[in-house]
């Protein structure tokens, strides 16, 4: 970020403005700027060959995160990691399901990748499953506060439980059921593979169908085979299920044909209040899966701006610098990920807003936490969140940044998990003066409140926000913004071509950012401590949280 180091002239106290650079010598600063022109030089380094697609565990991902240290102390981000550092180190496994491997039901040996998918959490060389019962568990939800228990009555310890994804507010389109349509935390695979873990099951398998997943089976089996990046537990995975994986919805569907149960009848009984689990007498899975197993080392990036009267409460802004690196193609083609968008577009804009508040430290300290591993399962926030550099009942709200299109300025403002927290309408009280409008995220069933970086601490009570620049572009209106969106999906978005042009229009990018830093800004200067709204899911957790902290 170009700081100004002259006064620079505003319209409102909360208005960030764009004042030219003075020169280096002079000392005094009244206001920060935000600069598009020093997102733009972040995004295009971050993005560049040099940093081989930026994958954790690698010489690319351990300069990139070392060219974000350089620039939080070139920009006067004080270190917060381990040891006095930026870093804070994480170690990292590399497992590939090997030779060998089998999953069967019955008298049907499953195909890795053409039939289901499935893997092992526990960090051992050979794991095996034995003659385990299966129970089909519905949506595998226990829900406290939807009154909801798809465990009720049923020890499934040593068992092997089948669960349909999303939850039953999408199955039914129930608004008084969950939350309907939009996916709840309860409807994420993450949840379910970690619940059954919770209640003893030996295997867990969900099944897979495209409308509620949000995405087709190429998906799953292209994510799931091949070499998986994970942490190292604490416990080496002994908490979760020995087997974990995907069933197709065609291979469930005879499983449970094997099994004399009607599919259709018991999904739709599984989407009603009362749900009881269903044994699924005569079938059971006997599997092994062989590791090779290999450690990598990578980290994440932790600065700091102290504040200046409470300065052992925190708002914490987070971007993932990762991205996944490089690929065997054909000689002459491109195989590196760059990237550009994906991440480089929040990693550049929480440094740029690091800096904004080194010139003018709030009363609250700023926290900026760049994530590694992110496109592996969002480990690195998960290692944060297990061991936060500071504690979580004093991070006061979080900011999560990830993937800002060049799209130029927009109307609108898209809040992803629209609803959950007291955030939208402080998010609201700083969009509305510049004449724009805050939209839900489109598509809630989709659950991408629940596929990025910030649910690492939202599941852990902190609130926090997951928001982005909407489609209704300020002069080409929403069909050209659409358009913008679906073109990079479908053509950049995890692909070699999502590189940095100089060409692109940074405006929109400049305008989120000075978004982004104007709530962060408003909250680190006032008394409160905004919540989770009393619907969400992670309200009690917080509200329990808070207490112990009095």
């Amino acid at each position: 970020m170009t700081i100004s180091k002259t006064l620079c002239l505003v319209t409102a106290a909360l208005v960030i403005t764009n004042c030219a650079p003075s020169k280096p010598e002079m000392k005094t600063q009244e206001k920060p700027t935000i600069s598009a022109a020093d997102i733009g030089r972040r995004i295009e380094t971050l993005a560049d060959d040099r940093f081989e697609g930026r994958a954790p565990g690698t010489n690319g991902g351990l300069m990139a995160s070392q060219y974000i240290a350089d620039e939080m102390k070139a920009a006067d981000i004080a270190p917060m990691g381990i040891e006095g550092t930026y870093f804070q180190p994480i170690t990292l496994t590399e497992t590939t399901v090997s030779d060998g491997s089998y999953m069967k039901i019955g008298a049907t040996n499953y195909t890795a990748g053409k039939d289901a998918v499935y893997w092992t959490k526990h960090y051992q060389d050979s794991v095996t499953v034995s003659d385990s019962d299966l129970v089909f568990v519905g949506y595998g939800v226990v829900a406290p506060e939807y009154g909801w228990n798809d465990y009720a009555g049923v020890d499934v310890k040593g068992k092997t439980v089948v669960m349909l994804v999303n939850d039953p507010g999408f199955a039914t389109k129930d608004e008084k059921l969950f939350k309907g349509n939009a996916m709840t935390y309860y409807g994420r695979w993450t949840y379910k593979f970690e619940e059954a873990g919770r209640q003893g099951a030996a295997g867990v398998l969900v099944i897979h169908e495209t409308e509620p997943a949000s995405y087709g089976w190429n998906v799953v089996s292209g994510g799931w085979t091949g070499p998986q990046i994970d942490l190292i537990r604490p416990d080496k995975g002994a908490s979760r299920s020995t087997l974990e994986g995907w069933l197709t919805i065609d291979s469930a569907k005879d499983l449970f044909k094997t099994a004399n149960l009607d599919f259709a009848a018991l999904k739709s009984a599984a989407s009603q209040k009362g749900f009881k689990p269903v044994p699924m007498d005569g079938l059971k899975l006997n599997a092994q899966i062989n590791n090779t197993i290999s450690t990598v080392k990578s980290r994440n990036v932790v600065g700091v701006v102290k504040g200046t009267k409470y300065p052992d409460e925190y708002v914490l802004y987070m971007a993932h610098w990762d991205h996944k690196g490089i690929k065997t193609v054909a000689e002459g083609e491109d195989g590196i990920y760059n990237g550009a968008v994906d991440n480089a577009t929040g990693t550049s804009a929480i440094l740029e807003i690091g800096e904004a508040f080194a010139v003018a430290p709030a009363e609250r300290s700023v926290l900026i936490v760049a994530v590694t591993a992110e496109e592996s399962g969002l480990l690195g926030s998960a290692y944060y969140g297990e061991d936060p550099i500071v504690p979580l009942n004093k991070t006061v709200a979080g900011i999560n940044v990830d993937g800002m299109l060049p799209l130029g300025r927009t109307k609108d403002v898209v809040v992803v998990g629209y609803g959950a927290s007291e955030l939208d309408g402080l998010l609201e009280a700083v969009v509305k003066p510049r004449g724009m409008y805050l939209i839900p995220d489109p598509k809630p069933e989709a659950g991408y409140y629940y596929r990025s970086d910030h649910i690492s601490l939202a599941k852990k009570g902190v609130p926090f926000l997951y928001a982005d620049a909407g489609i209704d572009h300020e002069t080409k209106g929403k069909e050209y913004g659409t358009w913008f969106g679906d073109d990079y999906t479908a053509n950049r978005y995890h692909a070699p071509s999502d590189e940095y042009d100089n060409s692109w229009d940074l405006s929109g990018i400049e305008q989120m950012t000075e978004i982004f830093y104007e709530l962060g800004n408003g909250i680190a200067n006032s008394r409160d401590w905004p919540n989770w709204n009393e619907t969400a899911e992670f309200r009690s957790l917080r509200d329990e949280m808070m207490k112990q902290s009095d």
